[in-house]
């Protein structure tokens, strides 16, 4: 990418259209944004803005089409797929960004149109643009469906299965809740490691260093950070182990254990290791946690977060944890306490992930059904008797959560549920999770 390119404020509005792209053909965001981002050496400020742009332009996917079939000739989907992603690239500045002035909002988007492909059509890509300026400008606003899922997709840009889904779930000022949540830009959230250190002593370091936090609520080891800039692996304590990026929501998930010292726990399905690092944590490093996860790749993440935060007692082992009682008979009913945090749809994650909320369908929950299920009980014969289970997902979904939980239940009536929570996605701060926790009889 040219220089010039970079001083006439193409280079970050460049590489989110790259983005765009892969993600379109069906790359995850967060990896075709870290691989676009790596190739070049950005400022913080056009990291962030490029950032900004994808993930914005990615959540409100379906509303900028529903902007482009009003003010253009040709339906979204019909247009071309790279110029589409430019033209909500364009549309996304005009229309939901208040730091880009309208002018640097159409140059530059026309000024892509001309260097990269789209030279013909850069009067269209001008046209249309200022169509949405002018728009704007007369405070003209789409015509939204009566009906309640339709019109609760459009505004908030879900896919109308998902929002015929909440609207069924759970009341409509609920589901219009979780529907704002699921496009904000999610808090970044700390958890402190006290092992190393307290959150007093990490707000104060951080605070010296130019980061502003708030503890956060329910979360006595979190805290919130409000102000930042910079690479946070250079912020104060991050090296030292003193603390972790963890969200509120994963951070209530380790204590519904209870872990005590010396206990044996596994956590079945423990990449990237929030959870499992957590948990050694909360018992002062002393006894024994087994990280179990099929990825030896992701484990390999597992190994330096918990070398950084000095927990010592992790072990990792790439393994399938539904046949781990088959490679380790040994192992039978020798864990205290388990942590089985399932592969699910993400469904309580869409501010974190926005492009989940275009590639998950109903059809990818009924296909986790079975392996969610399959590991519950996989984890049976591993627990010890009077043992603690905890059943967890980062999804929304029923079927996924309770659905799950229950059917266990009634195949096992010997099993006692002492709790289970549903946390929806929150405007405040805080993904989607569930957590169901189970007890096994004293005498196995």
């Amino acid at each position: 990418m040219s220089a010039n390119d970079a001083k006439v404020g193409l280079q970050a509005r460049r590489l989110a259209w790259e983005v765009l792209e892969a993600v379109g053909a069906g790359a995850y965001a967060d990896v075709a944004l870290e691989r676009a981002v790596r190739q070049h050496q950005l400022s913080p400020a056009d990291r962030s803005l490029t950032t900004e742009l994808a993930y914005g332009c990615i959540r409100w996917r379906q509303w900028l089409d529903v902007w482009l079939d009003r003010l253009g000739k040709v339906p979204a989907r019909k247009q071309p797929p790279r110029l589409r992603w430019l033209l909500h690239l364009g549309l996304y500045q005009l229309l939901r960004m208040q730091r880009i002035p309208p002018a640097a909002a159409v140059d530059t988007t026309v000024e892509l149109a001309k260097r990269h492909g789209f030279s013909r059509l850069s009067p269209v890509v001008n046209g249309v643009l200022r169509s949405a300026l002018r728009a704007k400008e007369a405070g003209e606003t789409l015509p939204w469906p009566e009906q309640p899922a339709e019109r609760l997709a459009f505004c908030h840009s879900l896919p109308v299965w998902l929002a015929e889904s909440l609207l069924h779930w759970s009341d409509p000022d609920q589901a219009e809740r979780v529907a704002i949540a699921c496009n904000q830009v999610p808090p970044l959230d700390l958890r402190v490691n006290r092992l190393r250190s307290t959150p007093d002593d990490v707000a104060a370091a951080l605070s010296e260093a130019g980061v502003s936090t708030q503890p956060i609520d329910g979360c006595p080891d979190g805290l919130q950070v409000l102000a930042s800039g910079g690479d946070l692996r250079r912020w104060p304590g991050f090296e030292q182990g003193h603390w972790s990026v963890q969200d509120r929501s994963a951070q209530w998930i380790s204590p519904l254990l209870a872990p005590q010292p010396g206990d044996r726990i596994l956590d079945a399905c423990a990449a990237p290791g929030g959870k499992a690092t957590h948990l050694a944590e909360l018992i002062g490093d002393v006894g024994e946690i087994w990280a179990v996860d099929r990825s030896a790749g992701r484990l390999k993440r597992v190994a330096a977060n918990a070398s950084r935060l000095g927990c010592g007692c992790i072990k990792a082992m790439a393994a399938d944890a539904a046949d781990l009682i088959e490679q380790h008979p040994d192992w039978r009913g020798s864990f205290q306490r388990i942590l089985l945090d399932v592969p699910c749809s993400g469904l309580g994650t869409l501010s974190r992930h926005p492009d989940a909320r275009w590639r998950v369908t109903a059809a990818t929950v009924e296909e986790l059904l079975p392996l969610q299920a399959r590991l519950l009980v996989a984890m049976l014969p591993l627990l010890a008797p009077g043992g603690r289970l905890v059943y967890s997902t980062c999804t929304i979904h029923p079927a996924e959560n309770g659905g799950q939980v229950k059917r266990f239940l009634q195949g096992h009536t010997d099993f006692l549920l002492l709790s289970e929570q549903q946390r929806w996605p929150d405007p405040d701060g805080g993904d989607g999770f569930y957590s169901a926790v189970i007890t096994a009889p004293v005498k196995a």
